[in-house]
């Protein structure tokens, strides 16, 4: 069983940046891709990050050049670091973990506030 916990929320003004946290327990080692995703209010989820086994990291369109997503050497935390943000960035960010063949995992969720 995979548990992922997110950290690093808060309120944030236009202009400026943070880092998100994910801390991942359970064996990953299966793990196919790994990443973010964003839900605003009103909308639907979508894809921020994505870290495949095998390949480069994808972005969403209306995060690229502004994110980068890493994961440590020991595969139990990830990252989602963000700058110039905006207000559009304004959502609850959700951490997952897809096993190969397997589940997706996700975290619960972390609230991101973009406003001065």
């Amino acid at each position: 069983q995979v548990q992922l916990v997110e950290s690093g929320g808060g309120l944030v003004q236009p202009g400026g940046s943070l880092r998100l946290s994910c801390t991942i327990s359970g064996s990953i080692f299966r793990a196919d891709t790994m990443g973010w995703y964003r839900q605003a209010p009103g909308k639907q989820r979508e894809m921020v990050a994505a870290i495949q086994s095998t390949g480069p990291t994808h972005y969403g369109d209306d995060v690229e050049g502004r994110c980068t997503a890493s994961v440590d050497d020991g595969m139990d935390t990830m990252y989602l670091h963000m700058n110039s943000l905006k207000p559009d960035d304004t959502a609850v960010y959700y951490c997952y973990v897809q096993i190969r063949g397997g589940s997706r995992y996700w975290g619960q969720g972390t609230q991101v506030t973009v406003s001065s």
